[in-house]
């Protein structure tokens, strides 16, 4: 009988090794996961093969993107199914069509801004889109800022900075918005979500959470929000409990619903590693994209990366 996880309404099955790779193909790991208007799940990662598409049983379609994406990062699908992807190592974000063909591009690939000089971008994190079409970018790692850009690519405004005010961030990792037009920031070393309004001003923010990841939230009023956490970063607390690594399912107002992982980060089916991308399908299933390959000399330095990584999850809802 397959492992069910979560709690109440969000109950879960878990399918085991979900998506069929071509014979010799490899993930190395799942940065981001979308999933468009027909169930197709794409995975983009890390390996030779940046973006792979899969039907919702997991069978392989298509791929596409090799040679172009030195580190694959965050993966926003659009209301019309185009992709909007993120990669930290080009400092760019581009749209693409669902086969691969780019619209638009923002940012210079490989040209990064100077470091935390507020200027787009300095290893970009990720993407969302407002309820007019313009595009939010979280720029995390070599940055403090979130960049609002017009549709077709101009700069409309930024906010943000580096520290631990409200407005403030210690790694933008990820960002949503919702039907109303909030603004949510995964501001992940600061272990909270941080909620603005379309052009920046605070509002509030969600805490309890250690390590706020991936980000999804259906487009909807008042939508629930799937939050993936990673584990602890340092040795010292590296065996503590019930830090991390799980995904949690909030309301609109942060409030816990459920969660789905162990106390510790680990191989068994009910644990995580590192939960980096989050998406849901239309009938409720998540799937999990885990940054394994990266954490796994930090999570377990005496041991080698077992071969191949658990890489793409699928929870399938129990109704």
């Amino acid at each position: 009988m397959a492992d069910i996880v979560g709690s109440g309404d969000f109950r879960y099955r878990i399918v085991d090794n979900w998506a069929k790779l071509p014979d010799g193909w490899s993930f190395k790991e799942v940065a981001a996961v979308g999933v468009d208007g027909k169930d197709r799940v794409y995975a983009f990662n890390r390996g030779e093969h940046p973006m792979m598409v899969f039907d919702r049983d997991g069978n392989f379609l298509s791929s596409w993107g090799e040679g172009l994406w030195p580190r694959a990062h965050g993966l926003h699908m659009g209301p019309d199914d185009s992709l909007y992807m993120t990669d930290d190592g080009a400092h760019c974000i581009r749209k693409c069509t669902p086969d691969g063909k780019i619209l638009l591009e923002i940012g210079i690939p490989g040209k990064p801004a100077p470091y935390m000089s507020g200027e787009p971008f300095h290893r970009c994190t990720h993407t969302a889109l407002s309820p007019k079409g313009e595009i939010y970018i979280s720029d995390g790692y070599g940055n403090a800022r979130v960049h609002k850009y017009s549709s077709d690519g101009k700069l409309l405004l930024s906010w943000g900075e580096p520290g631990t005010d409200p407005g403030q961030f210690n790694i933008a990792h990820n960002i949503c918005t919702d039907a109303d037009g909030w603004v949510y920031v995964a501001d992940r070393e600061n272990h909270r979500v941080q909620v603005f309004d379309g052009n920046g001003k605070y509002e509030t923010q969600w805490n309890n959470l250690h390590r706020p990841c991936g980000l999804y939230m259906p487009y909807a009023h008042h939508p629930v929000c799937y939050i993936g956490e990673l584990g602890p970063g340092m040795a010292v607390n590296r065996n503590s409990p019930n830090l991390g690594a799980r995904v949690s399912i909030v309301d609109h107002e942060g409030k816990l619903l459920a969660r789905i992982g162990d106390r510790h980060p680990g191989l068994a089916p009910t644990q995580f590693l590192g939960p980096h991308g989050v998406a849901v399908d239309s009938r409720g299933d998540v799937y999990v994209g885990e940054v394994a390959w990266t954490l796994w000399p930090g999570l377990f330095p005496n041991e080698p990366r077992p071969e191949p990584m658990r890489t793409l999850r699928k929870f399938e809802k129990v109704r």
